[in-house]
């Protein structure tokens, strides 16, 4: 407990959002330091201002794609500042200008998050640009400095990269295996006495959402690394490895749902769900080690009470068995030896996991043949795409529409004030608006108590500090917590920049406390009008996306289904559509829960079918984890049913209820249908093999979760 704090910091330290945080503020405040010592500070901050505008593309990702974004920036950057530049002067063409960027630039969003960031970097020099009135001849320096800084900026990036070309990967992969770990101590959750169901379930579906996220990360630098990918090194293979086996732990993870309350009423009175809850949590803390070890370059040890505590459980279970009364029926034993089976197969993947570490082991480290192609997505910037969406009907066009209005309103308001920094209205509107008006509202709030706490911290520091060389260590504190703290808690970001900001111009010369409320009401006048344009300016709600969504969940289920049965259908099975499958269930499941969870920052009004969504977001994943839990019958525990012809019914029955669902979404029927569950021949033989009759139930599991899919559809009118 007391070295939880400790262990906290250290992973703070170690991971990629701290080291973005250095490399920002290194490449941002060198340039002015340098050119300060020359008395030249103006230039060196226009230097600075070029690197910290390239900065805001250069997120995590492949090197490939995160210099190709860098070199495109620096270029739209330098013609930018020329162009601002040059017509400033006269305030309509300023205002026209600003609306034609903001809508183009908003349209990235169509390529994906980081040709969004791309747009978001080009604004964000125009708008520090647009009060800067200065002869043509200055205007052409201004915007040579700005290309010298991105440039600087861009070197000292991939510099730092190819210093250590592992470094991201096992940072990102580092944070991915600690998801799975969270996942699965709320997993243990269910098994303590007295639990809330429901608030588990709302939990596991959010940190599946995180784990769905953080593993994408992974995956697309993994599989576009050319060190990794196509150079066959020892680190590569090692983390490929490390990769692959987590997946296919996660996997394992999800599979080990049952009925939790049946369990309880069963079985609290043995006291043995206690020990499940904590054999499992020992296992999330094996996996934080592993993590850890990935960040520091340690090597992780398993914990020999893990060992113990499966020992144990397995004795309880036999225990159990030999003094079984009424109480204990067989399914409910069956249940807890094949959790506690699949936590030794968990157990067992640790463990290999764990032996990669070892230096001797990872030289001889074979790789697996994967095909990395499959499994990245590749967003091309199709010009087709954009003129594609220049319609009402697209999402992204109504909101590179709405910004541009409320950059032209905030403009105007900005103009009418008599304020020096006017242009932080247009900086709060053009970071808080979002697609979503949840993702807006959020930003929003997140800014707001950022800024009004950063202020008056900011102004406690400028009054009762004045000794400079202490301002300069204020300053550097602030500025790497504010990009450390950007891409992970919005809110602490902003609470550094804020006194970061005031510090900084009070070296300029211009600190002052006044300084402090004027950005105060600068944010409130542009987050107010960020939001009331999210709301009444062609607003996009969660419900439209809301069928698709669904649609997209039933067939990835479905697919993986289908690529399920395989294994227990034919002899060979190409484990690559397998495991492409899953990865679509696990995107789709994710989408839907995240879309799920922001409705809840909507209007009441725009929040429908809220009641119906939470339970067929529950019943897709009982179905995931259904489907999960038959795949590894066959992978792992090498279960075998002989009369296969005994299944495909109940299988062929799955499908078509789930193909009837999408059906149902896509075209509603008022007619209610009467679709059968199909019942098993010779039902009573199956009790004669335990293995058997496992399968053959979790084939039933399926199809029922596939009824009571089919019949909500049925009753949904989207």
């Amino acid at each position: 407990m007391l070295n939880q704090p400790i262990r906290n910091i250290q992973d703070f330290l170690l991971s990629t959002y701290f080291a973005d945080g250095l490399r920002i503020t290194i490449g941002v405040l060198c340039p002015s330091l340098i050119m300060a010592q020359f008395g030249m500070l103006q230039y060196g901050m226009t230097l600075s201002l070029g690197a910290l505008c390239i900065s805001v593309v250069d997120s995590p990702g492949p090197i490939v794609h995160r210099r190709n974004a860098m070199l495109i920036t620096t270029v739209l950057l330098f013609i930018i500042s020329i162009v601002v530049g040059l017509t400033n002067l006269n305030i309509y063409v300023t205002g026209t200008l600003l609306v034609l960027c903001s809508f183009f630039f908003s349209m990235f969003f169509l390529y994906g998050n980081r040709a969004a960031s791309v747009g978001t970097s080009v604004l964000l020099i125009m708008v520090l640009s647009i009060d800067d009135i200065r002869p043509w001849r200055e205007v052409i320096f201004y915007a040579l400095l700005v290309l010298a800084g991105s440039i600087w900026y861009t070197l000292l990036s991939y510099f730092v990269y190819r210093l250590r070309p592992y470094r991201l990967v096992q940072q990102m992969l580092s944070d991915s295996i600690l998801e799975v770990s969270t996942f699965l101590r709320a997993k243990a959750k269910f098994y303590h006495e007295n639990t809330d169901y429901e608030k588990n379930y709302t939990e596991l579906l959010q940190l599946q959402v995180h784990v769905h996220e953080k593993q994408d990360e992974v995956r697309d630098v993994l599989f576009r690394t050319r060190e990794i990918v196509r150079e066959s090194t020892p680190e590569g293979r090692f983390l490929l490895l490390v990769f692959v086996d987590m997946v296919d732990l996660f996997e394992q993870v999800m599979s080990t749902y049952y009925n939790y309350k049946q369990l309880h009423e069963q079985f609290d009175s043995s006291g043995i769900l206690p020990r499940y809850e904590r054999v499992i949590n020992q296992i999330a803390s094996s996996l934080d080690e592993i993590a850890f070890a990935l960040k520091s370059g340690g090597i992780p040890h398993l914990d020999s009470r893990l060992i113990i505590g499966v020992e144990k459980l397995k004795y309880k279970i036999t225990l159990l068995e030999k003094n079984q009364n009424e109480k204990y029926n067989t399914l409910g034993l069956i249940a807890l030896k094949n959790i506690e089976v699949n936590i030794e197969n968990i157990v067992g993947r640790v463990k290999t996991i764990n032996s990669y570490f070892n230096k001797k082991e990872k030289k001889n480290l074979k790789s697996r043949d994967i095909d990395v192609e499959k499994f990245v997505t590749k967003q091309n910037m199709d010009v087709k795409l954009f003129f594609d969406n220049l319609t009402f009907s697209s999402s992204t066009f109504r909101h590179s529409l709405r910004v541009a209005i409320v950059m032209l309103i905030g403009f105007v308001v900005a103009k009418s004030l008599d304020f020096a920094h006017s242009y932080w209205i247009l900086l709060t509107i053009l970071v808080i608006s979002k697609p979503g008006f949840s993702l807006t509202k959020e930003r929003n709030i997140q800014r707001l108590i950022g800024t009004i706490i950063g202020a008056f911290i900011g102004m406690g520091i400028l009054v009762y500090i004045h000794d400079k060389n202490t301002l300069f260590v204020i300053l550097l504190i602030c500025m790497i917590g504010s990009y450390s703290f950007q891409r992970k808690n919005y809110v602490v970001s902003v609470l550094f920049m804020t006194p970061y900001i005031l510090v900084l111009f009070d070296f300029l010369g211009m600190g002052s406390l006044s300084l402090a409320r004027e950005r105060i009401y600068d944010t409130l006048i542009g987050s107010g009008i960020a939001l009331l344009a999210s709301y009444s300016l062609f607003p996009n709600w969660e419900h439209e996306k809301l069928k698709e969504a669904m649609i997209d969940t039933i067939k990835a289920n479905k697919n993986y289904f289908e690529q399920v049965t395989l294994l227990y259908f034919e002899q060979n099975v190409n484990l690559t559509n397998y495991k492409l499958a899953r990865k679509e269930v696990y995107v789709n499941s994710s989408n839907l829960s995240s879309l799920f969870q922001r409705m809840f920052s909507e209007p009441k009004s725009k929040q429908l079918h809220i009641k119906e969504l939470h339970q067929f977001t529950v019943l897709n994943h009982l179905l995931s984890s259904y489907i999960a839990t038959l795949a590894l019958y066959n992978k792992e525990h090498s279960f075998v049913y002989l009369n296969h012809e005994d299944l495909k019914p109940v299988s062929k029955n799955t499908i078509y209820l789930l193909s009837q669902s999408s059906q149902n979404l896509t075209t509603h029927n008022d007619d209610i249908s009467n679709v059968p569950l199909i019942r098993r021949k010779n039902i009573n033989e199956l009790a004669l093999e335990n293995e058997s009759m496992i399968i053959a139930e979790q084939f039933d599991s399926i199809q029922k979760v596939a009824y009571d899919i089919f019949k909500l559809t049925e009753k949904l009118k989207i």
